[in-house]
């Protein structure tokens, strides 16, 4: 997949929480993770059993108006608002940060300001951050992943899938010496 992406949380008070979304990134492949107005350390994540604070850049920022991203980086924002997009109608942008907001609060009005893009999960209720995460960057790998579309019958025998590559014969012939 081309492209890179980073998930990040804004007024993250629950450990465990923060630990399952910086866990859920590390899983998907994320190239960094954020956070805007932490109540936490990364440290204090400990349902991260994959070690991600080791394997991938943490940023952390006292206030949105701190919030940096990389250039050309677009900012989604995932929150139940009336004018956000549903997940499945939103193409993702190639260069990417998803932001979430903390258990039992919204993205403040100064981040959402921010998002170039609102989305929401098509759900009855709010759901656990973490369990969002998942999703969202489910969503994203099933769109850029090169999966091509799905089968039209169960099962997924005529998924229109890309072929498999094939190597072909060397270029040039090897050198006897």
């Amino acid at each position: 997949m081309r492209g890179y992406f980073g998930v990040g949380i804004e007024g993250v008070s629950k450990p465990m929480n923060l630990g399952n979304l910086v866990r859920i990134a590390h899983a998907f492949d994320a190239s960094f993770f954020f956070s805007v107005a932490p109540r936490l350390k990364l440290s204090d994540a400990n349902s991260d059993t994959s070690n991600a604070e080791g394997q991938l850049p943490f940023y952390s920022f006292e206030k949105p108006e701190d919030f940096r991203l990389p250039l050309g980086c677009r900012l989604v924002g995932v929150e139940i608002t009336d004018d956000a997009l549903e997940l499945p109608r939103f193409r993702h942008p190639m260069r990417a940060a998803y932001v979430f907001g903390a258990e039992r609060y919204s993205l403040s009005p100064q981040m959402l300001s921010l998002c170039e893009f609102v989305v929401k999960i098509p759900t009855r209720f709010s759901i656990n951050v973490g369990m969002a995460g998942a999703i969202v960057l489910y969503d994203r790998l099933v769109n850029l992943g090169g999966y091509g579309g799905r089968p039209v019958t169960p099962g997924g025998e005529d998924a229109d899938l890309p072929p498999v590559h094939a190597w072909g014969a060397p270029l040039a012939k090897p050198r006897d010496y």
